[in-house]
């Protein structure tokens, strides 16, 4: 599974990529991790808010921290889950 961070690497952003690892983690499943920090490359991938977290490719989070539980939610039903929240500081 490919997990990806889009952000400009505020403290938000850092938190969302330590609380995904912890969720991937605690569910034992292989996955790689890639962080995104450039702008056009955000819009690119139709995301206006930060962080945001995609899972092989489709986003499924944009302007919020996920906790653990949420992201682990996230990942365990295949990715069905989208949020949105109110975005980076």
């Amino acid at each position: 599974m490919k997990l990806e961070i889009l952000g400009t690497g505020c403290v938000k952003c850092r938190t969302l990529e330590e609380n995904t690892r912890k969720a991937a983690d605690s569910l034992g499943m292989p996955y790689e991790l890639e962080k995104v920090c450039e702008i056009a490359e955000i819009v690119k991938r139709g995301v206006i808010m930060t962080p945001a977290l995609m899972l092989d490719g489709k986003v499924k989070s944009m302007g919020k921290v996920l906790t653990p539980a949420e992201i682990t939610t996230i990942l365990s039903d295949g990715g069905g889950h989208q949020t949105k929240g109110g975005g980076c500081e």
